[in-house]
């Protein structure tokens, strides 16, 4: 089937080393040349943090060094090619409030901060100039890319997956996003725990699949994120086509991203994030 010729291309991720560290991006280059907005999903290298944090952690909460974390979100926003202070980072808290930025104002950019540290786990942008970053060890991370340039981040996981925080903040971005249909806007799954090592109790997985299907809890005892985002997605009118997925397990791949499993407990954070320059 042909995409028609004024809608975003089709959404793919490619790793790309991006600033003067050459920092490593899971990216969607034919988003940047087609709305600006450079997206992506980071790994654990290319830092400055040392021992479990080691290198590239972005989470301040988890009891890295305060300097390392800033130093790190720097190599970051260097990459994106965004300034230091359009950056906002929501306090997660595995929920499914929602916080919208419709203003690049400082001041109004600042009451956006402010909110967002009161708690959220998905926020949407519809301006120019703003980075958002959300932080990951294993939750599944969600981003959304309208026709317009606008987008949102998402936090994704058990909670927030069983409770349809994908869907809606893909009803929420169509809304901010000057109107335009679900069926139009690209979703970008990226690197989290899979369903061979998300093991959950039983009542949870029969949960999940009583919500999502069968494909969500492939077994009595495990879930998968992504299956269940997909559907949640589906049902929100998005086109099956443009939900791309970096297919990375964070606990398979422990060497590439965070994982709060893996590590017990003792390690960083990666990030999703996205920011769309002036044009």
């Amino acid at each position: 089937m042909d995409v028609p010729h004024d809608s975003l291309p089709l959404p793919h991720l490619d790793a790309r080393q991006l600033g003067a560290h050459r920092l490593t991006l899971l990216t969607d280059d034919a988003l940047f040349r087609a709305v600006g907005v450079r997206m992506g999903f980071t790994t654990r290298d290319q830092g400055v943090s040392e021992g479990s944090f080691s290198s590239l952690n972005l989470g301040l909460h988890v009891g890295d060094r305060a300097d390392a974390v800033h130093a790190n979100r720097a190599r970051l926003l260097d990459a994106l090619g965004a300034p230091q202070a359009s950056l906002i980072v929501p306090h997660q808290v595995h929920g499914t409030h929602l916080e919208c930025v419709d203003d690049g104002d400082p001041v109004a950019l600042n009451a956006a901060r402010h909110r967002a540290d009161q708690g959220c786990d998905a926020l949407t942008c519809s301006v120019s100039g703003v980075t958002v970053l959300l932080n990951f060890a294993d939750c599944l991370p969600l981003i959304l890319a309208a026709p317009t340039g606008a987008f949102a981040v998402v936090h994704a996981g058990w909670r927030g997956a069983f409770d349809r925080i994908a869907s809606r903040a893909l009803a929420a971005l169509c809304r901010q996003g000057g109107g335009c249909e679900p069926s139009q806007v690209n979703a970008y799954i990226g690197p989290h725990i899979c369903s061979r090592c998300f093991e959950t109790s039983a009542e949870l997985a029969a949960r999940f699949a009583e919500r999502f299907g069968p494909q969500a809890a492939p077994d009595a005892r495990h879930v998968s994120l992504a299956q269940a985002v997909r559907v949640d997605l589906a049902r929100g009118g998005i086109d099956e086509r443009r939900v791309c997925e970096a297919r990375a397990c964070t606990v398979e791949e422990g060497e590439r991203f965070f994982s709060y499993r893996a590590s017990g407990g003792a390690g960083g954070r990666h990030g999703a994030v996205a920011f769309r320059e002036e044009r």
